[in-house]
């Protein structure tokens, strides 16, 4: 990947699949920066997740809309980008897309028992539960190949950014090749 062409990137998934770790990383490795999405949540959500309510669409959109702006600032930069967020629905990516056209995103995924020893060995995170993960769970839409490079999350933090690095890769030599000179 050309590290002079700012990309503006999305890692996804459903809670404690590695967002934040694997965004941190990427950013390093591209040469980008690293924002959370968490960090963006409204004081009234992160309530109500504490509370081990699930966020409705309508609790979801500015957040959603903020983060577009995000990327759209950085976009307008030339500045690569990486996000953490779920983004579990196709509109939610639609939204984020407003930012950015050519948004890609790296959809985090594992069983759902790998991903609740995660979630209860976490400390100090407002999500927490089974009945939370099963709901975003529920909800998730997984992207498809159109719109989306897909990473499992069994192996080591070192093999989970590496797999997602090459598949950026790909997915850009492809996506350059396709662009008309």
């Amino acid at each position: 990947m050309n590290a002079t062409v700012g990309r503006r990137i999305v890692v996804m998934g459903v809670s404690s699949c590695g967002k934040t770790e694997v965004g941190q990383r990427l950013a390093a490795v591209l040469g980008g920066r690293f924002l959370d999405g968490d960090d963006y949540h409204s004081p009234e959500s992160v309530a109500k997740m504490s509370h081990g309510e699930p966020l409705d669409d309508e609790d979801r959109a500015g957040w959603l809309a903020r983060l577009a702006e995000f990327i759209a600032e950085a976009r307008e930069k030339g500045e690569t980008l990486v996000v953490g967020c779920s983004a579990l629905k196709r509109r939610y990516r639609d939204t984020l897309r407003r930012g950015d056209g050519t948004l890609t995103f790296v959809h985090l995924s594992g069983s759902r028992e790998l991903l609740l020893q995660r979630i209860q060995a976490r400390q100090d995170h407002f999500f927490k539960g089974e009945d939370m993960l099963d709901s975003q769970l529920a909800t998730l839409e997984p992207p498809g190949e159109d719109e989306a490079v897909t990473v499992d999350i069994a192996g080591t933090l070192e093999q989970v950014v590496a797999e997602a690095r090459a598949a950026l890769e790909h997915r850009y030599r492809r996506l350059d090749a396709d662009v008309p000179s």
